[in-house]
Order: C-alpha cells, then structure tokens, then sequence
C-alpha cells in the first residue's frame, strides 16, 4: 500500500511535466514558423509599442489631450522654420497638440478594434456553430441573412446603421460588429462542416454527447485557428471602418481625440498645415499595417497547409 501511495503523485507530477513540455514544444513551433516572415514580426513589434502607448498614454503624452494653447495655433512641427519643440509634430487649428492627441487616439483605436472583434466574433460563430451543425433550414435562413448584409459595401451600410442609430462612438462600434459578423459566420460554417463527420465527433456522439457539447466542447477548438486569423484582420478592418466614420462625421464626435475624427477637423487646412492631417494618417496607415503583417504571420505559423519545411 505504501508503495502504491507513493508512485502515485509521481506519475501525477510526470504527466503534468508532460504536458508543460508539450505546451512549450507547441508554442516553440508556433514561434518558429511565425517568425519565418520577418514582416510578420516587425508588424509585432509595432503593434506591441503602439499598445504600450495606449496603456501608458497619461505618462508618454507630453500635454493633455484637450488643452488648448491660445498663443500656439497651427504650429508647425518642432523640425520646420517655426516650429516650437513644445509641440514636437505641432499643434491643430485651437492650439492642442497633436503629438499627445495621436497618442491617447490609440486607445480610442485599440478599443473600437478589440470590441468590435469581440462582438462580431462572439456572435458570428455561434450562429456559423448552429448553421453548420442543424444544417436544413436552419442553415439556409441564416446563411441567406448573411449574404443579404455582404451583399451591401460594408462601409455604406455601416454608414446607414448609424444613420439610423445616432452619430456616436458606441453606435459606430455596433454598426461595424454586424457588417464584418458574416465573415465569422461563414468561416465558422465552413470549419464545422469539414469538423462534423470525422470519427472524434461520431464517436462523441455515439458516447452520449449531447448537441451543444458536441458543438462547443468538439468541434469547436479544432476551428479555432482560421478564425484567429479573421480575428487578425477585423481587428484592422474595424480601426478602418472606425476611421472613415470619424472622418465622415458620423462615428466619434469631437473634441475626441481618435484618429478619424483628427482628420476630419484637420480637412480645411490640409494645403496649408500639412501636418495636421498628415500624422493622424500615418497613425492609421502604420496600425493597420503592422496588424495585417500579424495577421499574415499567425496565417502562415496556424495553418498546416502554408507552413514551410
């Protein structure tokens, strides 16, 4: 008996050493393949500084975001004749500086990204969970749903949602969770699909798992992957549709410092304060960016089919 007791925590100790070196030896090879695309890794590194400064906002930013400097309109960046090295990428038309306004924009930018992927993708698959499991008519009435909303430029019906909702911030966010939702719904479908009929999923079934097991404890995480991936994206696509929002007046409303909005204060004098415009863009076009390489990277490390030997 003693003998027993003692291997017993033994072998419990062992398996979870196992299972650590499995996870390690998992994400070792996850690491590998993803940092085989060095763009993929510079996208990393940008997005992780840009998080770095929407969390640390307060401390970075060398002004308030709001404050005015009635003495200060319209200066020029610190580099160029006239320039004050106060304001180090210059002011806006009431004098606030931009430099601190483009910082405290990416948490305005991050949140919107993050919301909105949570929303959509929270929905989105588990209405693609039930229409690639139920099948029959189910399958049909939510699929033709989801083609009728892509059957409209994503950025035009986000445009009539919030017409129809109220120009604002929140509004904005839900408009754009229900036009990229689809995307999650149909890719989900898909997955599940292709998941449903394979022996690990019939034997559940023949075990006794009832449906929602079957559909959220099986067949679930082997989707997971791809739609990480289009998580990815979204993230992108949602700052983008944010943006134009702002820009168009109709997602947040100003003295708002998010990046959209930025360039639409800033349209009347983009020939003669190039700045003003000029930096709130290339805050969008960077972010963007660096998320699409993640996305392009975590494609290539997530997918068995694309990683190389």
């Amino acid at each position: 008996m003693t003998k027993t007791s003692e291997a017993a925590p033994v072998s419990a100790e062992k398996l979870a050493q196992e299972s650590r070196n499995a996870t390690r030896a998992m994400l070792a090879e996850f690491w590998y393949y993803f940092s085989q695309s060095r763009g993929a890794v510079i996208g990393l590194a940008v997005f992780a500084l840009v998080v770095l400064m929407a969390i640390f906002a307060p401390l970075i930013a060398p002004h308030a975001p709001q404050v005015q400097y009635r003495d200060s309109f319209l200066v020029p960046p610190a580099w160029v004749e006239g320039g004050d090295w106060r304001f180090l990428l210059g002011t806006d038309a009431v004098g606030r500086d931009i430099l601190s306004r483009l910082i405290f924009g990416a948490r305005y930018s991050l949140f919107i990204g993050a919301l909105v992927v949570t929303i959509a993708s929270s929905g989105g698959i588990v209405l693609g969970l039930v229409a690639g499991y139920a099948r029959g008519a189910v399958d049909t009435f939510i699929m033709r749903v989801m083609d009728i909303i892509l059957a409209f430029p994503s950025l035009l019906l986000a445009l009539v949602l919030v017409a129809i909702l109220g120009p604002s911030l929140t509004n904005a966010m839900i408009a754009i969770a229900l036009v990229l939702q689809p995307h999650f719904v149909r890719l989900t479908r898909a997955a599940v699909m292709a998941e449903r009929n394979r022996d690990y999923v019939v034997a559940a079934r023949v075990a006794g798992a009832g449906h929602l097991r079957l559909m959220f404890k099986t067949i679930l995480p082997n989707c997971v992957a791809p739609l990480i991936v289009q998580a990815t994206l979204s993230f992108s696509n949602a700052i983008l549709d944010a943006a134009a929002l702002g820009f168009l007046g109709m997602g947040a409303q100003a003295p708002t410092p998010e990046w959209g909005t930025m360039l639409a204060e800033a349209r009347e004098f983009v020939t003669r304060a190039w700045w003003v415009v000029t930096f709130p863009g290339l805050a969008i076009l960077i972010t963007v960016l660096a998320i699409n390489l993640v996305g392009d990277g975590l494609r290539d490390a997530l997918d068995p089919k694309l990683k190389r030997s």
